[in-house]
Order: structure tokens, then sequence, then C-alpha cells
């Protein structure tokens, strides 16, 4: 838990560390920009992993949708939109969904649900992905600012 609780600033961190890095220009393998990274783990925090945790606890066995960032990118133009409102919306989303777990019981970790393309997951399992998600995009991002 103290990995995605520290994520967003070391996230922040990470970006002020590279002054005047492009923050519009994507990878040589058409991984995304730098803005486009920020947004991604803005918007799956609020309607990928906060949604699936609240209708994993909300609900018997929900079907979860997956997250199609790819697309999502694209239909909001990622890479026209300034940095900070992400890097704000993603650490408040992030806050959010750490005091949700924090209140949970042994058994609410439990509880399932069955998302597209993946097959069943528990609230833990959800939070394992959470973390593995960040740990590829500071891959990603640390490519993108060398």
């Amino acid at each position: 838990m103290d990995e995605l609780r520290t994520f967003p600033a070391t996230l922040r961190a990470l970006i002020a560390s590279t002054p005047g890095a492009n923050i519009r220009t994507r990878a040589s393998d058409g991984t995304f920009a730098l803005v486009e990274q920020v947004w991604h783990l803005a918007d799956l925090e609020v309607e990928g992993y906060g949604v699936r945790l609240a209708r994993i606890l909300d609900e018997d066995d929900p079907l979860l949708p997956d997250f199609r960032g790819d697309v999502i990118a694209e239909e909001r133009r990622y890479l026209e939109l300034e940095l900070e409102p992400a890097l704000e919306r993603f650490a408040s989303a992030r806050a959010a969904n750490l005091e949700r777990l924090a209140s949970l019981t042994a058994a609410q970790w439990q509880r399932t649900g069955r998302q597209e393309g993946v097959g069943p997951v528990t609230v833990a399992r959800v939070v394992e992905m959470m973390r593995e998600h960040d740990a590829g995009h500071t891959v990603e991002i640390h490519g993108l600012l060398q």
C-alpha cells in the first residue's frame, strides 16, 4: 500500500527532475507521450480502479468492463491537454481509493467481480493490478525522460 500511496508524489518528482522535457512527444515505439501517460493514469484511477472497487464492494460478482486506455486517450485528445490538472486528478483519485481500501474488512478484500479480458478478480487482486500498472508506467516515463 505504501507504493500506491507514494506513487503520485514519485510521479510528480520524476517529472520535475527533467525540466524542459517535451510532454507531447511520443516514444519512437508509439508509447504515450508524458502528458498522455499522466492523463491515462488519472482517468484509469477514477473510471477504472475506482469504479471496479466500488462495484465489487457494492454488487455481487459484477461484470467489470475493460478500460480502453488507447481509445479514451484518442477520444479525449490527451495529447492536447495540460499536465498539471492530470497530476492533480490522479493524486486526488488515488487518495480517495486508498481511503476506501483502508476501511475494508478482511472479508471485503476477498469480494469478487469478473473483469473483461482478465476474468475473476478480488479487491486484493485489483490492488495488485494498480501496483503493477504504476510500475509499468514508471518504466515508460523513465524512457520518455531520458
